[in-house]
C-alpha cells in the first residue's frame, strides 16, 4: 500500500475527514462542500498520530534531508511538528499568524538560530496563504525554509501557484482523489456518489464555488 493511500485510510478510520455527498458542509467562507477535513481529530488516536509523525518524517527525509529543524504552523501543526520533531531528533518551533500583541510579541516560539535549514509541517493545504505567512515569518527571522509538508491537500491550482511564486517545495502525505478513492473502498460513499465527488473537486479548482 502506498504512503498516500495508508494516511487516506487513516484519516478515514479515525473520523479526521468526513464525506456527506447529500448533506454537505458549510466552510468558513461559505462554499458548500461534501468532504470536511479536521486532522485535529488524529490527537485522540495514539495509533494514528504515529502512522502520520512517521509519514511526515519519511516525506521530510525523502525531499529535505538538509533539513536541520521543523517549525509547526498554529494551532493545527503544533502537535504533528512536535511528534516529528521526535521522530527525526531534531529542535522543533511554531509560528503563529500573527506576533503577540503582549509580552515578547513573538510570532515564532522556540530557539531562532539564524541559517537553520527548517520545514515547516501544516495539518491541511487549500490555498496555501497560511503556510506561506509562517515561511515568511521564518525567513524574516533569518531561517533557511527548505519547504511544507502537510497531511493533507485539496490540490488547488491555487496552492501550486502560490508556492511557486514564492519558490518553496510542498508536500503532501495524500490528497483529495486519493481520499475520496479510500472512502469508496471502504464503502463509506458509493459508487454513484463518485461523479457528483469528482464534478465538485474539479469546480473548486477552476474557481466556480462561491
Amino acid at each position: 500500500m502506498s504512503l498516500e493511500n495508508k494516511i487516506a485510510k487513516a484519516l478515514l478510520e479515525v473520523g479526521a475527514v468526513a464525506l456527506k455527498p447529500n448533506d454537505q458542509f458549510i466552510w468558513a467562507s461559505g462554499i458548500k462542500s461534501p468532504i470536511y477535513c479536521d486532522n485535529r481529530i488524529t490527537m485522540s488516536s495514539p495509533a494514528i498520530r504515529k502512522v502520520i509523525a512517521l509519514g511526515l518524517a519519511q516525506a521530510i527525509e525523502e525531499n529535505f534531508p538538509e533539513t536541520e529543524a521543523v517549525a509547526g504552523t498554529a494551532t493545527a501543526g503544533i502537535p504533528h511538528a512536535a511528534w516529528v520533531s521526535d521522530v527525526l531528533e531534531l529542535p522543533m518551533l511554531y509560528v503563529r499568524s500573527k506576533a503577540k500583541e503582549h509580552g515578547r510579541g513573538n510570532q515564532i516560539e522556540g530557539k531562532i538560530v539564524a541559517g537553520q535549514k527548517v520545514v515547516v509541517i501544516e495539518d491541511l493545504i487549500s490555498t496555501g496563504g497560511s503556510s506561506l505567512v509562517a515561511v515568511e515569518a521564518l525567513q524574516k527571522e533569518g531561517f533557511e525554509v527548505l519547504g511544507v509538508v502537510s497531511i493533507f491537500t485539496y490540490g488547488l491550482p491555487k496552492a501550486e501557484q502560490t508556492f511557486k511564486e514564492a519558490c518553496i517545495k510542498f508536500v503532501s502525505l495524500t490528497n483529495y482523489d486519493t481520499l475520496t478513492n479510500a472512502a469508496f473502498e471502504a464503502g463509506t460513499i458509493r459508487e454513484e456518489d463518485l461523479p457528483m465527488l469528482s464534478k465538485w473537486h474539479n469546480d473548486l479548482k477552476e474557481g466556480l464555488l462561491k
